[in-house]
């Protein structure tokens, strides 16, 4: 969780201690805090109290609900058991500052080709718990944008109404028009042909999961963490782990073996993906702008044959 700890000890301001006691139990009371690199949205700190390790997440008080969210998922998957799960401990805010504290996990990349295996298999058991709706109890967030989760019985309404759409309004709303918008447009109402001879079961999904989000922990267990949970299409988690690459290839040889995706993975896989492209698109800004044009095309291309 975080780059290594760099050689810099903070200290805590006192409402933070104060916050951190009443809200775990734990006192904080002159702990030492060394910031970790690694993260984009939040301050991310080891802080060492009593002799112990933790880790902790500050940002400004209106995040608190980003925090909430984060804690929701990771119950979730923490219920299902399938991967080793960081504990939140406390969440809450100060007048100044949104804190969670969590369960501080030694991890490490995932290398091997046993490393791979076991992030599958796990894997495979996150997505056999399946549900009755796409979608999930509560609204949570993809990186620092909101991400709606109203229930639907249809799983291309889902995608076309709480993925594509809110994401392409934020693009029109930033200013980038033109062919994507337009073309998006004729993509939307093309996408539940995707989906005339598959029906994928709700499963519950991590929502984010890029090799960031991926670790084995000191026992040799899988671990996830930073999840945007909701229950989906089983390919969408798989499709976010090719995005940017990282994940060993017996991780897709054994997800495969053990369950394999159904035909038209490779549509569905630009079309998953174009959602996070969107979503970094409005995080990041016009770099992303031409590779979503390019996705939105071929989709569109593919869907008119």
């Amino acid at each position: 969780m975080g780059s290594p700890v760099v050689e810099h000890p903070l200290s805590l301001s006192a409402a933070l201690e104060h916050a951190l006691k009443a809200a775990s139990g734990i006192d904080f009371s002159g702990a030492e805090a060394r910031p970790i690199g690694g993260g984009c949205i939040h301050r991310a700190l080891e802080v060492r109290a009593a002799g112990r390790p933790y880790f902790l997440k500050l940002n400004g008080v209106g995040t608190l609900p980003m925090f909430e969210a984060e804690v929701d998922g990771l119950a979730a998957l923490t219920a299902c058991d399938a991967f080793r799960v960081p504990r939140a401990l406390a969440c809450g805010a100060t007048d100044d500052e949104a804190f969670l504290l969590l369960e501080h996990l030694q991890l490490r990349p995932l290398a091997s080709t046993e490393d791979g295996q076991r992030f599958a298999r796990a894997l495979v058991q996150l997505h056999h718990d399946t549900g009755e709706q796409f979608g999930w109890a509560r609204d949570n967030f993809i990186g620092a944008n909101p991400q709606i989760n109203d229930l639907h019985d249809g799983w291309a309404q889902f995608f076309v109404n709480c993925r594509l759409l809110p994401q392409l309004q934020r693009a029109r709303s930033a200013g980038y028009g033109g062919a994507v918008l337009r073309e998006a447009e004729q993509l939307l109402e093309r996408v539940p042909a995707l989906f005339l001879d598959y029906r994928p079961r709700p499963s519950l999904l991590h929502g984010d999961l890029w090799n960031g989000n991926a670790a084995m922990d000191a026992e040799g267990r899988p671990a996830i963490f930073d999840p945007a949970v909701y229950r989906g299409d089983r390919d969408a988690d798989l499709a976010m782990s090719e995005l940017f690459g990282g994940f060993p290839t017996a991780f897709y040889a054994a997800y495969r073996a053990a369950w394999p995706p159904a035909e038209g993975y490779e549509q569905r896989k630009t079309l998953y993906n174009l959602y996070h492209v969107l979503n970094h698109l409005s995080l990041f800004g016009r770099a992303y702008l031409g590779q979503a044009e390019r996705m939105i095309r071929a989709l569109v291309f593919e869907l008119r044959r």
